[in-house]
């Protein structure tokens, strides 16, 4: 059986079972290229002009472990776009790598289906103190005992400085060196999937970071003018020269998921990624991805996850038997802001779309995943946003309560747990981990951290004064921070302080308080893992839900003719009554009385049941 893999690309530095490793890059501006070896700049060899704008050379004297450059014709030395490995950040070399010096050990994993999937976001950075592959794979088994199924990487292409969250990267095949090589990130993989653990990456395919992308300087029509994005230009994905564009994107997904063995990609902002051609990007890269992976390992689970802001439900959709033919699941932003909104009546920025009737919309995020399905939006001066979803099963939406989005983009990081009461986080917390949506969790939530999450880079000059500027001048229109010296408190990014001050406190986790989180989350983990997950491929998309009372929401999924998943929350301050019981066996209930409560036909305040019937166990 095959311990070694590799992706071959069409581009790119690929070492040779005979010895020789081969250069190939797509120049088109360019009338002329040379590869520099290890900084000998004088000695540069010319590469081999190709159709297509594409350079060539075939050399034995660059083994792994060799730095080499492309050299312009005006002297600049550039890196490689599909560099597998950057030692001395985006401005430098590029190693050769060899792919296959990893040897695998779980040989024998191919994923877990998506219906069991508990996912669990992570910064490598900041989940441990050491912020590198190997001190989360030291802690691998803290996140099986916790009980989710997946772990999430916020973006690891190489991005400038040692600092960043990601998604400022401009090398998309380089994972960071400030996190490790390339074989520790393997083998951190590998003892993930030895605990039944997959492991999902974000990537980004919309823009490339301010900072090391030298494309423009050989390769103009990487990007287009014809489209423009919030960060300038777009990617060329549909015009003129297009065609080696898409494939630097499709052979990314399928070189992670090939030569690192990742479970899955988390796909950022693709509403920002702009084609007018036919077939869309998006939909190019699913089907090849899906086919190409089922070509090499037939039966392996790979799943492909989308943040959308623009809703778009007919990328979700399923075949006859209930699987993807293109993408898996999409974020649900939408779960998120009518939750946060429900729960700490934060009204400013985006949640305006959600702060007013959000119980009702909190139920029909429950019902159809997406709030805004073709509706006006007024935080967007009435844009209409989104698509019908009703029909969508839930497994097709990703629900969450913290992210790094929701936590970081906030003026000062706060997490929930330092905005809300404990027992409407208990509250919520239940109905999004005992809901048929997939859920995820933001590291440290788990227990309640009292360390934030901030926004933070590691830029230099007029660069790092424009980013500071611009977040603070962001968050001028909030009330709290209208005055310039409020501002001025909002932690800098590219201080150093403001990175390790958002690394998690593990020494925290055995603190009572902390501790009596962790149990809860485990509590609830355990029971969706035992009750919820195996009923999941009996529900479809004939789920109705209600709010009664203004406050008790009451959500129902169908298991086809056997009977109905059930859940009942008060999310609000005082008792109800008129409430009727579920009927079927109690799965949960936030306090020991809920159920009992129910029966005699009231619920207390911030309190939550969820009920099965016809499922053989009652």
């Amino acid at each position: 059986m095959t311990t070694r893999y590799s992706h071959s690309m069409p581009f790119g530095a690929e070492t040779r079972d005979d010895g020789t490793t081969r250069f190939r890059l797509w120049a088109p501006s360019q009338p002329e290229i040379r590869l520099v070896l290890d900084g000998g700049k004088d000695d540069a060899q010319p590469m081999s002009k190709q159709a297509d704008g594409w350079f060539e050379l075939v050399t034995d004297k660059a083994p792994a472990g060799t730095r080499y450059q492309f050299q312009l014709p005006d002297g600049l030395a550039v890196p490689d776009p599909a560099s597998r490995f950057q030692p001395e950040d985006v401005n430098g070399p590029s190693l050769v790598v060899d792919p296959k010096s990893y040897e695998w050990r779980n040989t024998d994993w191919r994923g877990r289906p998506w219906e069991e999937t508990i996912l669990y976001e992570l910064h490598v950075g900041c989940f441990t103190d050491e912020g590198t592959y190997d001190g989360v794979r030291r802690k691998l088994d803290h996140l099986a005992d916790l009980g989710v199924t997946a772990i999430e990487f916020l973006p690891l292409a190489d991005f400038a400085g040692r600092r960043g969250w990601g998604y400022d990267g401009v090398l998309p095949y380089a994972p960071d060196d400030a996190y490790g090589s390339p074989d520790a990130l393997k083998r951190l993989i590998d003892e993930a999937h030895g605990r039944n653990l997959m492991v999902f990456l974000d990537v980004v395919y919309n823009h490339f970071g301010p900072e090391g992308n030298y494309l423009s300087a050989y390769a103009k029509s990487f990007f287009t003018e014809r489209h423009h994005t919030p960060w300038g230009a777009a990617i060329n994905f549909d015009g003129k020269d297009a065609r080696p564009v898409r494939d630097y994107f499709i052979n990314n997904s399928l070189y992670w998921l090939n030569e690192y063995r990742f479970d899955g990609l988390r796909f950022d902002a693709v509403h920002a990624i702009i084609d007018d051609s036919k077939p869309h990007v998006l939909t190019e890269l699913a089907e090849t991805v899906r086919r190409k992976v089922e070509e090499a390992t037939p039966g392996r689970h790979v799943h492909l996850v989308l943040e959308n802001e623009a809703n778009q439900a007919h990328r979700l959709v399923r075949d006859d038997d209930r699987l993807p033919p293109h993408y898996t699941a999409q974020w649900n932003d939408d779960f998120h802001n009518t939750a946060h909104a429900l729960v700490t009546g934060e009204r400013a920025g985006y949640y305006e779309d959600f702060c007013d009737e959000s119980h009702e919309k909190l139920a029909r995020s429950l019902m159809d995943g997406f709030v805004y399905q073709g509706d006006p939006s007024p935080h967007q001066d009435g844009k209409i946003r989104g698509e019908p979803s009703a029909h969508l099963l839930p497994q097709a939406f990703v629900s969450f309560l913290q992210n790094h989005d929701q936590v970081g983009n906030r003026a000062m990081g706060e997490r929930l747990s330092a905005l809300i009461p404990a027992e409407r986080l208990k509250a919520i917390t239940a109905v999004f981990l005992l809901t048929p949506q997939i859920p995820m969790l933001f590291m440290g939530e788990e227990w309640a951290s009292d360390r934030p999450f901030n926004f933070f880079t590691d830029f230099h000059g007029e660069l790092a004064d424009a980013v500071r500027e611009g977040r603070r001048k962001e968050f001028a229109k909030f009330a709290e921070f209208s005055d310039p010296e409020a501002r001025k408190k909002i932690p800098d990014p590219n201080e150093a302080s403001t990175f390790n001050g958002s690394k998690l406190d593990w020494d925290a986790v055995s603190e009572p308080s902390h501790a009596e989180w962790l149990s809860w989350y485990k509590t609830l983990i355990v029971t969706r893992r035992t009750r919820i997950v195996p009923l999941l491929s009996k529900i479809g998309a004939d789920s109705t839900a209600e709010v009664r009372n203004d406050t008790v929401i009451v959500a129902h999924w169908p298991l086809g003719d056997s009977g109905r998943l059930t859940l009942v929350a008060n999310l609000g301050d005082a008792p109800v009554d008129g409430v009727d019981a579920p009927d079927g066996e109690l799965i949960f209930e936030t306090a020991p009385s809920v159920a009992a409560d129910l029966k005699a036909g009231r619920i207390g305040a911030w309190a939550v049941a969820c009920h099965a019937s016809g499922t053989g166990t009652a």
